[in-house]
């Protein structure tokens, strides 16, 4: 990964910051260890309404163990997360994810022998009334229900243009367009906050410029906050407002893309210099 990297593609993806409002997430010193190893240290950020913050850093810098922090599956031993104002020193997933706060992962973890529609329709839940019963007698309010978030699901499939594959069981499907089920699962839950885990992984060039236009597609139409860790520092100089770079769980950059790009202290942790 070279952080002297050119943009990826052309100026269309260039981000827009006209929305940029007030801080909306803050992680204040939070720190984080698994034994005697520890995995962050002393870490503060924040992100602000509507922007793409961008996470990067070196393999082992504590980039998704921070993300793990954000939506409660780890918790920190020092530190608290601000929220809309609401301060946690921990919460647990689901209480993040109700607050609007949703999450994809590095590992795809899609229901391979569902369809497209059933895999996108699981990020519905927690915006389902009825309960599980109801549900699977589909009578009544359960019935009128389905079809109401099936065609919130229908709308997200459009939406990522999928539509040919709503249908097809996920397992079938390309890695770039099984990436694409799992923006739109996430994209299910209608998160104010969206958390991304190297979204772009695995992909080719076009696959990843597809991804990038979702991506701010996403952040501009829907107003989406989005926070994602991305190797690819062509992707990041692209579509990032702002970057925090951590090393080996330390902080040791934040600001502009191009700042992040000129910082010696990060040009000597992505070409070796420093170690």
């Amino acid at each position: 990964m070279n952080v002297l990297a050119e943009p990826l593609a052309t100026a269309e993806l260039a981000p827009k910051a006209s929305r940029i409002g007030e801080v909306i997430l803050e992680v204040k010193n939070i720190s984080l260890a698994f034994g005697g190893v520890k995995a962050l240290t002393d870490i503060s950020f924040d992100v602000r309404e509507h922007e793409v913050r961008a996470i990067i850093g070196p393999n082992g810098a504590g980039k998704s163990s921070l993300l793990n922090c954000i939506n409660g599956v780890y918790t920190p031993q020092q530190g608290s997360i601000t929220f809309r104002d609401r301060t946690f020193n921990h919460m647990n997933s689901r209480q993040v994810a109700e607050m609007g706060v949703a999450r994809t992962f590095q590992s795809l973890a899609l229901f391979k022998g569902m369809s497209v529609l059933d895999n996108i329709m699981t990020g519905r839940n927690l915006r389902m009334k009825t309960n599980l019963f109801q549900q699977a007698i589909r009578w009544g309010a359960a019935e009128r229900e389905e079809i109401e978030q099936r065609e919130a699901v229908e709308r997200i499939i459009d939406f990522l243009e999928i539509q040919p594959y709503r249908k097809t069981p996920v397992g079938r499907l390309p890695y770039g367009l099984q990436k694409r089920v799992d923006l739109g699962r996430a994209l299910a839950m209608e998160p104010s906050v969206l958390l991304l885990d190297e979204p772009m992984a695995g992909m080719n060039v076009e696959e990843k410029q597809d991804m990038c236009r979702f991506v701010l597609d996403v952040n501009d139409e829907f107003g989406t906050t989005i926070v994602l860790i991305e190797h690819d520092m062509g992707v990041v100089m692209d579509i990032s407002d702002r970057v925090v770079v951590l090393d080996y769980g330390k902080k040791i950059g934040d600001g502009t893309p191009e700042q992040v790009r000129t910082n010696p202290d990060v040009i000597s942790a992505y070409l070796g210099t420093g170690h």
